[in-house]
């Protein structure tokens, strides 16, 4: 997992990893999601590893657009 920048200081996510076609997300309360091309479509999945390398906007974008739409909870 890698450690995401929050660059705006208020993010509740703390890490992620990107693969091929999804995303996992980790929260500050230790939850883990997964969201895929499946589960979230291409577009979403896309736009939120951008957000993840940027290290910023990723939280507000799952809670606009992905909230429920991730393929499993991990933990």
């Amino acid at each position: 997992m890698q450690r995401y920048k929050n660059l705006g200081g208020d993010s509740g996510v703390s890490a992620y990893e990107i693969g091929n076609d999804y995303i996992k997300v980790e929260f500050l309360g230790g939850s883990l999601y997964l969201y895929n091309y499946n589960s979230a479509g291409r577009h979403h999945i896309d736009t939120m590893k951008q957000l993840a390398h940027a290290g910023e906007g990723l939280n507000s974008y799952i809670n606009r657009n992905v909230k429920k739409a991730y393929a499993s909870k991990l933990r």
